[in-house]
């Protein structure tokens, strides 16, 4: 690639600091001297899946360094889970097509799952099973994002409430920033944003739908895996969750394993599943969102935003309007 604008202006002191530990890094990964030379060059080196070298989450993601500001609370907090819950509460379960918009989403959503897991389905080792968490999650954060934007566009245009679809919608796609990191989200993000568009009556609730059951089958597939020693790097006692997922999640001291980080993200999935199955039986243009509505009266059992009351299939129009 040729660059053909160069800036000339001077670098600002935390871009300076975080460029000078960058060089600092690959100087001393590759044996290099940073006060020999300024700039070193290695042209066609592979980047090898199998290197010994490891950054921890602090580094790539280092906090901010301001004045006044020393963090950033997440917007929406992320509800309590119980070992318990996450383990009897959470299992793979697959909605039949209802109509037509469901028979499209379960045809993307197989067929990009096939891309994907090639003609070996489930032979995992632990990078192949990084990269279908980081293909699902890619594809997962766009359709709750443009869905909301779509919403909202549409209740400023009409002058009408939402009755609190915006709310969780968007809080769908934040959820999936706490998730393995979006690389390719700006490739993944035009079929559902295609789909949320064609569709008026279903704005990308069926193609997330579908996606998270898959999801939430892969995320069980690999918890197997890695309770039946399949995955020895992940089963290190050594290896413990970011301090990212760890107050995100609240996971308590001794629960901060892989696996148990693997426990949360799989509640999460099944919860986008309960959530988008819900809205698409409803009356999208009329009924409110039943997840932030306040009940007239008491009933034994009512959505929510834990896993207390999960239903894999969602919850249907008579039971929550």
């Amino acid at each position: 690639m040729y660059v053909t604008r160069v800036s000339t202006r001077p670098l600002s002191n935390p871009s300076a600091a975080q460029l000078s530990k960058v060089a600092a890094f690959f100087a001393q990964s590759y044996g290099l001297s940073s006060t020999k030379c300024t700039v070193c060059v290695q042209s066609r080196r592979a980047f090898k899946s199998g290197s010994k070298i490891q950054v921890k989450g602090r580094d790539l993601f280092p906090e901010p360094e301001h004045g006044q500001i020393k963090r950033t609370e997440p917007a929406w907090p992320h509800p309590p889970y119980t070992a318990e819950q996450m383990r009897s509460k959470v299992y793979f379960a697959h909605r039949k097509p209802r109509d037509f918009s469901d028979r499209v989403a379960l045809s993307m959503t197989a067929s990009d799952s096939n891309a994907v897991t090639a003609t070996k389905p489930y032979q995992m080792s632990e990078r192949k099973w990084l990269i279908r968490y980081v293909f699902l999650e890619s594809v997962a954060g766009v359709p709750g994002m443009v869905a909301g934007m779509l919403r909202h566009l549409r209740s400023l245009r009409g002058l009408k409430r939402d009755n609190g679809w915006i709310e969780t919608l968007l809080e769908e796609a934040y959820n999936e920033t706490h998730a393995p990191p979006n690389l390719p989200q700006n490739a993944s993000s035009l079929t559902p944003s295609s789909s949320a568009t064609s569709s008026p009556r279903k704005p990308a609730t069926a193609s997330l739908a579908t996606s998270k059951e898959e999801a939430v089958l892969t995320y069980t597939l690999s918890i197997q895996d890695l309770e039946n020693g399949h995955l020895p790097k992940w089963a290190d006692p050594n290896f413990k969750a970011p301090d990212l997922a760890i107050e995100y999640w609240g996971m308590p001291e001794g629960n901060r394993s892989m696996r148990d980080l693997l426990y949360y993200i799989r509640a999460d999935e099944a919860k986008h599943r309960e959530v988008n199955h819900t809205l698409g039986n409803l009356k999208q243009d009329e009924d409110p969102n039943p997840f932030v509505s306040v009940y007239g009266k008491e009933v034994a059992e009512k959505p929510g935003k834990g896993i207390e009351s999960l239903r894999p299939l969602g919850w249907e129009r008579e039971e929550v309007i």
